[in-house]
């Protein structure tokens, strides 16, 4: 393992991260804030509690979520594509460096920005709501993992993208209803049995509902199939990267 390729790849983009520092900042904290203004305010004026939580903290993990999943998919798919769009791509291609180290380096430094501006929102939300996290380890290890898993995503992303539009039209179009329809701001069981079931398809369901857990210890499903569901989906991207490097797709065309 070569880490002082993995360290200088790291280290560059969370220098570009650091420049914007102030904006990284800001934005999530005037977003959180909007969000419980509308949701906590104008929906929790209506629905007191969900399964014994005030609506205000039941929502702080899926705003949570919402936050992380969406800045590691555009910071990794940024990042890998930047250099594809200016060509020096090509430079990191032939240096004396793998493709695992080229992951590590760019997956590493966007589950870092994620995992940042994650924690801010859980620090704002916390201004609003008083918040009793159950498992506080629990809770670290699955926003590490929401982090890593979605930048991954994101880095596959970037590599399929052929133009800036394309950068936001996954996340756009696919990722954020999903997140949207998985929980964030309900309990599935608060929702007609057929609607139940065809909710359980959709993958963020099962993070959301481990994160929940780890908070209030309570979930929408089993938190060991949750564990399964973001494990799998980790693998899976790790295969996809691995094919892509393997056959040059995208890369060296």
């Amino acid at each position: 393992m070569n880490f002082r390729a993995v360290w200088a790849i790291y280290r560059y983009e969370m220098t570009r991260f650091f420049r914007t520092l102030m904006q990284s900042f800001i934005s999530p904290v005037i977003s959180t804030s909007l969000y419980f203004v509308v949701f906590g305010t104008a929906i929790g004026s209506r629905i007191q509690e969900v399964e014994g939580v005030s609506y205000g903290a039941f929502i702080v993990p899926g705003l949570i979520m919402l936050s992380v999943i969406m800045q590691s998919i555009s910071n990794a798919s940024f990042g890998i594509y930047f250099p594809k769009f200016i060509g020096t791509i090509y430079e990191l291609l032939s240096a004396p460096i793998n493709f695992l180290e080229i992951v590590i380096g760019y997956v590493g430094a966007a589950a870092t920005k994620s995992l940042f501006i994650g924690l801010v929102i859980l620090g704002t939300a916390s201004l609003f709501v008083d918040l009793t996290i159950a498992h506080p380890f629990a809770m670290i290890a699955f926003l590490v993992l929401t982090c890593v898993s979605f930048a991954l995503m994101g880095f596959i992303i970037g590599i399929w993208a052929g133009n800036f539009e394309q950068l936001q039209l996954v996340p756009l179009l696919i990722v954020t209803p999903l997140v949207f329809l998985g929980g964030s701001f309900y309990s599935i069981s608060m929702l007609p049995d057929i609607w139940q079931t065809i909710t359980l398809f959709n993958p963020v369901v099962y993070l959301i509902s481990g994160f929940r857990w780890a908070f209030f210890d309570m979930a929408d499903v089993p938190i060991g199939i949750s564990l399964l569901a973001i494990a799998a989906f980790t693998g899976l991207c790790l295969a996809i990267v691995w094919l892509i490097f393997r056959t040059g797709w995208r890369i060296r065309a």
